[in-house]
């Protein structure tokens, strides 16, 4: 049986302070606008952690920034 590692990752509201985003009562999230920047940011950190075996397993956004959800296989 698989075991797994979980971490969390917070990205405040100062990190995402120009992106705009709106999610349906039904869960559907569109983003209006994200700066280049940030998205190179977030593409770094992604890619940051994958090569560090994680996977991001969901993101949640609210008012106080972003959640994201990781998981890595621990290897016995």
């Amino acid at each position: 049986m698989e075991q797994y590692d979980y971490d969390v990752t917070r990205l405040g509201p100062d990190f995402f302070e120009t992106m705009v985003y709106y999610c349906t009562p039904q869960g559907d999230c569109e983003t209006e606008r994200v700066p280049t920047k940030k998205a190179e940011l977030l593409l770094g950190l992604f890619n940051d952690r994958g090569r560090e075996g994680w996977e991001l397993i969901q993101l949640l956004p609210g008012e106080s920034g972003i959640l994201a959800f990781w998981k890595r296989r621990i290897v016995a």
